[in-house]
């Protein structure tokens, strides 16, 4: 086999082989899942195995600043941020608003700048006041703050059901033994949701640093695989990513030997 043909081969295995290694090496760290229900041993390929079961925040359903009634269940397939606000609220609830509104701005101009979908994400902002916050009261907060009721909700009702989902279903008196108890719920803590409604991360919502890593998070999590979705011929075919390489690079170099014999 003369250079050029050692060459062509050397190129076309080694450029997919190196970006999958490559791939492999610089995997991000996923955030992290919160709050276990369970854990379930099971025997897998005559091995003892582990899977935890992650807590799925349940529905809850309330009035958004529209006055129309939703839920968590028709927001199947998002990632879900929530937040915790009232509209008399002179301390963190303007900050945390404020910051909840510059991530939205921000998904909305890469949805015009990239041309990418960022319907993808639901912001959902709870008041711990609802006896003072009907829908007008909230509407009229949203429409100060620059609140796109298409991405944002700002939501009310009973506050037995509000209480309830944040204490119980969002887990904040764990996370925020302070600001967080059954008479009061005046919490920073932003929270954010998986597809499947699993609590992925805890954010100061008033501290920037910590909603630029929520954003970042965003990001990573809606680049995981759907566990719903029926798995591609190239993620069945990953596993046998080397192989099927070494296969053709020995293929190749048959082909080159025998055609220059057959030459010869």
């Amino acid at each position: 086999m003369n250079k050029k043909g050692w060459l062509t081969v050397f190129v076309a295995v080694m450029v997919p082989l190196g970006f999958y290694l490559v791939t492999k090496q610089f995997t991000v760290a996923m955030p992290a899942h919160f709050i276990p229900d369970s854990v379930i041993t099971k025997m897998k390929d005559g091995k003892e195995v582990s899977d935890t079961v992650w807590h799925r925040v349940a529905n809850v359903q309330l009035q958004n600043q529209l006055g129309d009634t939703v839920s968590l269940d028709s927001l199947k397939g998002k990632i879900v941020i929530i937040d915790f606000f009232f509209t008399h609220c002179a301390s963190i609830c303007p900050i945390l608003t404020r910051n909840m509104r510059h991530l939205q701005d921000a998904l909305k101009l890469k949805d015009y700048t990239k041309r990418v979908d960022t319907t993808f994400v639901k912001f959902l902002s709870l008041t711990v006041d609802p006896e003072h916050d009907s829908p007008p009261v909230i509407k009229k907060y949203a429409d100060r703050y620059g609140v796109n009721s298409d991405v944002w909700w700002m939501l009310t009702g009973p506050k037995k059901t509000i209480y309830d989902f944040a204490l119980n279903e969002l887990k904040l008196g764990i996370q925020d033994s302070v600001s967080v108890d059954s008479n009061f719920v005046h919490t920073d803590y932003v929270v954010l949701l998986d597809r499947d409604r699993v609590i992925r991360g805890y954010f100061h919502g008033t501290d920037t640093a910590a909603m630029a890593k929520m954003a970042d998070d965003i990001v990573f999590i809606m680049l995981e695989r759907d566990k719903h979705r029926k798995s591609t011929l190239f993620d069945q075919l990953k596993p046998l990513l080397i192989p099927i390489i070494l296969v053709l690079l020995l293929t190749a170099i048959g082909v080159i030997y025998f055609s220059r014999k057959k030459l010869s």
